[in-house]
């Protein structure tokens, strides 16, 4: 009887150690590459974005006190990061795509207005195509991208 119970023990300790371990390996690794796209735009403190936050495979940070943004898109099938220096822009607003005559969000652009030459720069935030879940994160990601455009304008 106690043979049973330890290897039924083990057997329960293994199914949910595993699953923790490649949480916290995944975590860890996703940590390392916020770090290294913070490190390129900003070499020399890259702890000084003092705002980061997650939300399904998109990463935001600020630098409240250099006025520097950097969106971080982990969508496997586009990666990219993409910086806008704050003290350069000035204005910035959400630029909501949707589909036809229905109020489906296909798409959410983050629109900054360059300072001196008038320019949009715009930064694409949330894309229909790239969507597992669909509907659902349009929601979470129009309500993470309000929040985070109240954050950039008291930045600006």
């Amino acid at each position: 009887m106690e043979t049973s119970v330890t290897i039924i023990g083990i057997v329960i300790a293994i199914i949910v150690a595993i699953p923790i371990y490649f949480s916290a390996r995944s975590s860890a690794a996703n940590k390392s590459r916020i770090l290294n796209i913070k490190k390129k735009f900003n070499p020399n403190n890259p702890e000084q974005f003092d705002l980061t936050e997650s939300q399904n495979n998109k990463t935001l940070t600020i630098d409240h006190k250099n006025r520097k943004f950097i969106l971080m898109n982990f969508n496997p099938n586009q990666q990219e990061s993409n910086y806008v220096d704050l003290k350069s822009v000035s204005s910035c607003k959400l630029v909501l795509t949707t589909e036809g005559s229905s109020d489906t969000i296909v798409k959410i652009d983050f629109e900054f207005q360059d300072r001196e030459t008038s320019r949009k720069i715009i930064i694409p935030f949330y894309d229909f195509d790239d969507d597992r879940i669909k509907q659902i994160s349009a929601y979470q990601d129009h309500m993470f991208a309000k929040k985070w455009l109240k954050i950039i304008q008291d930045s600006i």
